[in-house]
């Protein structure tokens, strides 16, 4: 729910950049599971990058990463005057690794960014863009007082909206 609820997240890497090399790095990506809707979402965050982006650099180096969404980007956390600290305003901290899409899993990505994201469709060509997806390989959830919660990637995935 929350990782569909929301339009982007901040994509932490290891930098691979001079004077932060080694160095945590993280940058704000648009991204999607699906097209927006109760049963548009598949639980995969995709992406869509260019080997021109300053975490796309670092990734070339190690594709490790942690990806982290909040619904404090959604109406819900206002509506409730949750601060996006407060752990009832939840977000879900992914880690795994960025890797290219392949030709059969184009059309899903594509699909489920450029539904959220039209404008991307229009971003210039020369960039060299491409579909990527975060491969999870751990889940912890912040949604309540007392610390995370760790789910699995075969829980994360047999969940049915």
């Amino acid at each position: 729910y929350v990782l569909h609820s929301c339009d982007w997240g901040a994509l932490a890497t290891l930098s691979a950049q001079e004077g932060l090399r080694g160095r945590p790095f993280a940058n704000i990506f648009s991204l999607s599971d699906g097209p927006p809707g109760p049963c548009g979402g598949s639980g995969v965050p995709y992406l869509y990058l260019t080997d021109m982006e300053i975490s796309v650099q670092d990734l070339e180096v190690n594709s490790n990463a942690s990806l982290t969404v909040s619904l404090a980007q959604t109406p819900y956390c206002r509506k409730h005057r949750y601060d996006p600290q407060n752990p009832l305003c939840a977000h879900i901290i992914f880690v795994g690794s960025i890797v290219k899409v392949n030709d059969s899993e184009a059309g899903l990505a594509k699909k489920a960014l450029f539904t959220r994201h039209p404008e991307m469709e229009s971003w210039p060509k020369d960039h060299n863009w491409f579909f990527a997806k975060f491969n999870i390989t751990n889940i912890w959830v912040l949604d309540y007082f007392g610390g995370l919660k760790i789910v699995t990637p075969e829980e994360y995935y047999s969940v049915k909206p």
